[in-house]
């Protein structure tokens, strides 16, 4: 029996091992798309205890913790962080199978030097280890990057943040991890949501562009792509239920926006053209500046209204929805390949089952004398455990080039979660070996090493330019 979490957990085969210790453990780490704070990074915060650094913000744990029938004070509430942690403890030992049992032991593994499992008998003995350690400067935020090898992560930024943590982050030479912004325009997008015309008067404040129509809010946001990208902004985000395609004339457009101006109801259908015409503005503009595109799709957010009302959003109560039309991604696609404004784009998907669909997608795009332009997102979110990660490789080897794969990212707003990247690049190098080992592809460590590490770190670098 193998012991619990150790030198070769999850490698199953003496050909992962060697992949895993020999060419991918030691990459550093570009975490290209994170919720991480960069004012946080910009204090250099230091965590009063284990409870902040990992139960602050994370919907992940929160889901189980609820499904753990734990009361909510002890979750987003006002009880002692001490008593979150032994509710949180009382959880853990009883998520058998689920990826964040993993996580979280990889995270006292790396940063606290536990071994042992956390349950309810040693939960006082972590308890005092973390809390210990997370009061010494070498446990501050800059500093648990640093040792985590990090070399560069991109936020998720809203267009009128002033950026301005991102800025004295620059400007600071003592630190050499990069922090780059993501232009993540969603509340202009979602023009349908009742704060939209609210969001409007401050895109207009710090744009410095009055905006009256469809017209003046594209060269609002022009304004603040320059922005972002004199800040360093190499990619864009999209969070949409679908990738919807639906288009219609100018005039049709700036008749719709009007209407949303005057307060007045919106159909679907015109509600389904404002955001084509969004999208295909703003694929353009990606492509002009040389950025990469993130299309984040298939998620059914805030479902239990009685407790979002309560706790608002991100707080644990989105779903996968089935609603996914790759008819729709592929024309959309095509139109901004036609007006030769197709930029590289990532596909992420939070429903398992548009894995191929994606991969068939992608294909007809590829651009000559460009590798892998579009690149199907890692397992998302639902999808971020060895199964996931496994079926997404797999198809996307299946049907396009996996060696070409830009790889992990955290998607986290945790200084923890960076063993994630050693997580993936187990389950890859697993995969990697059970099919070297099947005779399915040949024992040619030359090879195998150099896709290893380019999935795990080259690709990405390569890729956004870093």
């Amino acid at each position: 029996m193998k012991k619990f979490m150790d030198q070769d957990f999850l490698l199953t085969t003496e050909t992962a091992k060697a992949l895993y210790h020999n060419y991918a453990a030691d990459l550093p780490i570009i975490d290209y798309h994170c919720h991480i704070n960069p004012r946080e990074i910009a204090e250099d915060r230091l965590f009063g205890n284990i409870t902040q650094v990992w139960l602050g913000g994370d919907h992940y744990k929160w889901r189980l913790m609820r499904a753990n029938g734990v009361d909510e004070k002890y979750i987003t509430g006002d009880a002692s962080d001490y008593d979150k942690f032994r509710k949180w403890v009382d959880t853990l030992q009883k998520a058998i199978g689920n990826p964040v049992y993993h996580f979280s032991h990889l995270e006292l593994q790396r940063y606290f030097g536990y071994y042992g499992a956390l349950t309810e008998t040693t939960a006082d003995e972590v308890w005092e280890l973390c809390n210990e350690k997370l009061s010494q400067k070498e446990f501050s935020a800059r500093n648990i990057m640093h040792s985590s090898k990090v070399e560069a992560i991109c936020t998720t930024d809203d267009p009128i943040d002033s950026l301005c943590w991102h800025k004295q982050l620059q400007e600071d030479s003592t630190f050499p991890v990069k922090v780059y912004p993501t232009f993540r325009p969603d509340k202009a997008l979602h023009f349908e949501k009742p704060d939209f015309l609210e969001y409007l008067s401050a895109l207009s404040e710090v744009s410095d562009v009055k905006i009256t129509d469809f017209e003046s809010l594209c060269r609002a946001l022009k304004k603040r792509i320059e922005y972002f990208a004199a800040l360093g902004c190499r990619l864009s985000d999209h969070s949409l239920p679908y990738v919807m395609y639906l288009p219609a004339d100018k005039n049709e457009i700036e008749t719709i926006f009007k209407k949303r101006l005057s307060k007045d109801l919106l159909t679907e259908e015109e509600i389904l053209k404002y955001k084509t015409a969004f999208l295909l503005f703003a694929g353009k503009s990606y492509e002009e500046a040389g950025w990469v595109m993130q299309l984040h799709y298939g998620p059914k957010r805030d479902n239990n209204q009685k407790s979002f009302r309560l706790l608002g959003p991100d707080t644990g109560f989105d779903c996968i929805s089935n609603v996914s039309f790759s008819s729709q991604l592929a024309d959309y696609l095509n139109a901004l390949n036609d007006m030769d404004g197709l930029p590289k784009t990532i596909i992420y998907s939070l429903n398992p089952v548009d894995n191929a669909a994606i991969d068939s997608v992608i294909g007809c795009f590829q651009e000559s004398g460009v590798k892998s332009k579009l690149q199907h997102g890692s397992a998302w979110w639902f999808n971020d455990n060895k199964y996931g990660i496994t079926e997404q490789m797999t198809s996307l080897a299946t049907s396009g080039l996996l060696a070409n794969f830009i790889g992990m990212l955290t998607d986290s707003r945790s200084f923890l979660s960076y063993p994630r990247h050693e997580y993936f690049r187990r389950i890859l190098c697993d995969l990697i070996g059970q099919w070297v080992e099947k005779g399915e592809y040949p024992m040619d460590f030359h090879l195998l090493g150099k896709i290893v590490q380019d999935i795990s770190y080259y690709n990405t670098k390569d890729y956004f330019h870093f």
